[in-house]
């Protein structure tokens, strides 16, 4: 069920951060992918738009017909305060579908500063914060790109780690989710 923002961006700053609908960016239908992915980056929007490799991972996971994977950038400070006061979870720029409603929850590791924007995404989606928390193959959290070399500081926090490139690992990793998910 999409999240209803509307009455929200009247009273943030840049709300053109949160409303999607660029060139290029693919729309699936939600309900009948097989695997959901959020693509996480940690940082606000703008950041999160000039990073090279979300684009061709974000390219790349689209084009499995199996798969739907929409991007989830960290809200600044008065989108934060503003999902917190009204109760609503945080979303994604496609269909603004809440966090928490993705098989998979997937974080770019591109800086250590953003360790924390992780777990205020974490806190803000309602997506248990603790990896031990979570249970089955719901909101199951994993983190790639260059500083998950040293998984520790996130270890209590990541279900799993990719290392490495992540345009062939991910696509296993989304094909071994589908195949766990139709097994029971």
């Amino acid at each position: 069920m999409p999240v209803f923002i509307d009455d929200l961006l009247s009273r943030v700053e840049k709300p053109a951060r949160y409303t999607g609908g660029e060139m290029n960016a693919t729309t699936k239908s939600f309900d009948d992918a097989d695997v959901t992915f959020a693509f996480c980056f940690p940082d606000t929007y703008e950041v999160a738009m000039s990073h090279l490799g979300m684009k061709i991972l974000y390219g790349i996971l689209n084009d499995l017909p199996y798969a739907l994977c929409e991007r989830v950038c960290m809200p600044w400070t008065d989108m934060r305060r503003e999902l917190k006061v009204a109760g609503r979870p945080l979303f994604s720029l496609e269909s603004r579908h809440a966090l928490n409603e993705f098989d998979i929850v997937g974080f770019t590791l591109q800086y250590e500063m953003s360790y924390t924007n992780i777990l205020n995404m974490l806190d803000l989606s309602g997506v248990p914060l603790l990896a031990r928390e979570r249970k089955g193959l719901e909101n199951i959290v994993f983190a790639g790109g260059v500083c998950a070399v040293n998984p520790e500081p996130l270890a209590d926090f990541i279900d799993f780690f990719s290392f490495g490139e992540g345009e062939e690992i991910t696509k296993e990793i989304l094909a071994c989710y589908r195949q766990a998910k139709k097994d029971g």
